[in-house]
């Protein structure tokens, strides 16, 4: 369903009323309604506000837990096989 509403009078005491002709008009002051928009401007624009300061957050918090189930292998220590191929080089 479309929604209607008027630009002059406030939304709490609105209600339509249909002319003869078919023409949606406000029950207080007479005005023709207007066609409200499904999604607005600045409704985009908030969710990519929102949406700019939530991926990251939830990108290092998804990478955090990652880490913390399995974490990385950081052996630092030289293998022993390559220790034995450096062995068989120098002699």
């Amino acid at each position: 369903m479309v929604r209607y509403y008027c630009p002059y009078c406030n939304p709490k005491y609105q209600f339509q009323k249909q002319t003869s002709k078919g023409n949606l008009i406000c029950g207080l002051c007479g005005e023709e309604l207007v066609k409200k928009p499904f999604i607005r401007l600045n409704q985009i624009i908030a969710l990519v506000a929102a949406s700019s300061l939530l991926l990251p957050l939830i990108y290092t918090f998804i990478f955090l837990i990652k880490n913390q189930l399995n974490p990385p292998n950081k052996n630092y220590q030289a293998n022993g096989t390559l220790m034995i191929i450096i062995k068989e080089i120098i002699s």
